[in-house]
């Protein structure tokens, strides 16, 4: 399993960071790997919302449902990957004076006919890029 971590302070009220994040059918706007969401069903935001996101990083691409399984308003959302590549994954949202820390953090778990940890390996410094810009993107959002 491979762990990665990016972060980024956004010049915004804590309230108005998580009005924007908790659209989740919006990510695809701001994830550069994202190229589209559908959801399972009616259900857009809270515990049990269940989504098909086809995800490209280069010429590879995949599609990961993803559920989510905490929904901690206004501070996080915690969710399990359940696709090709498997594992959970958090968006945490903390106040800082005005301000908002935004940390993106996964664990994700490549299977062996993919590779397994050495694809992890090399993958892990592509995804701290894409999901920096990603961040930056994000930010970007409330310019």
């Amino acid at each position: 399993m491979t762990h990665i971590e990016v972060s980024i302070n956004i010049d915004r009220p804590l309230r108005e960071v998580w009005d924007q994040v908790s659209r989740l059918e919006d990510h695809a706007i701001w994830m550069m790997d994202v190229e589209s969401i559908a959801f399972t069903d009616d259900r857009m935001s809270g515990i049990g919302t269940t989504m098909r996101v086809l995800t490209r990083v280069g010429p590879f691409t995949t599609t990961d449902v993803i559920v989510v399984e905490e929904w901690n308003e206004p501070n996080s959302i915690v969710v399990s990957h359940r696709g090709l590549v498997s594992g959970h994954g958090a968006f945490q949202l903390e106040a800082d004076e005005g301000a908002t820390r935004f940390t993106w953090r996964e664990s994700l778990r490549f299977p062996w006919y993919v590779g397994g940890v050495l694809t992890a390996t090399l993958a892990k410094p592509i995804f701290v890029r894409i999901w920096r810009g990603n961040l930056r993107r994000f930010a970007a959002t409330f310019d």
